[in-house]
């Protein structure tokens, strides 16, 4: 209970962040000068954070944004022994993966973990892929990983466990969402549920229709 509020209270921090600094351009439109869509996740669209992510996958490839143009992209930070905030946010995502249909493959999970430490290129694609096999793991050095999470104002620390290898970490709870061009678009709170996430992924997808 005391980890799950400790999170909580780091996903706040980030919306917080999140909302300061994005101007007054709106979500829909913001680049193309069209009319404001209404979201549910909370719109920073136009954020000078969150615009670069460039790290290997469980296979050693080096992955960046760019390489997925033309999807919705949700990026969310986490680590494989995250005991309910993770698997709840992973399940969520695939479930709304399933929920597109025909649209399923325009959407990319990327999971970038906040403890290489114990999250080993085989822990982390099996983890990634019991989700769903299409989302993409990533994993970086220690300082790779500090210098990710400074770029997307994320916030993770170690909380000391029973023993040396048993620790936990409090980490910012929400997800960041990118329109099929790559920009940031939104960030997409802890416990909103799938169907919230369905409806902006859906909402962003139409846009480049």
């Amino acid at each position: 209970m005391a980890m799950r509020m400790r999170m909580r209270v780091l996903g706040a921090a980030a919306m917080l962040l999140a909302a300061v600094g994005c101007g007054e351009r709106g979500a829909s439109g913001a680049a193309s000068g069209g009319p404001k869509a209404s979201f549910k996740s909370i719109d920073i669209t136009g954020a000078e954070y969150a615009r670069k992510l460039e790290l290997p996958d469980a296979g050693g490839k080096t992955r960046n944004l760019s390489e997925f143009k033309g999807k919705v992209v949700v990026v969310f930070f986490g680590y494989t022994q995250c005991p309910d905030v993770c698997p709840t946010t992973m399940a969520e995502l695939s479930q709304v993966r399933r929920a597109l249909g025909p649209d399923a493959e325009r959407l990319q999970g990327v999971f970038v973990t906040v403890d290489p430490e114990r999250d080993t290129a085989i822990v982390l694609k099996a983890y990634v892929d019991n989700f769903n096999a299409g989302f993409v793991g990533l994993r970086g050095s220690p300082e790779q990983t500090q210098a990710v999470a400074r770029e997307f104002k994320v916030f993770f620390g170690k909380v000391p466990g029973k023993t040396e290898t048993s620790y936990t970490v409090d980490h910012t709870a929400g997800a960041y969402i990118f329109d099929t061009q790559g920009r940031i678009r939104l960030f997409s709170r802890y416990g909103a549920g799938p169907k919230a996430l369905e409806e902006d992924i859906r909402a962003l997808l139409r846009e480049s229709a």
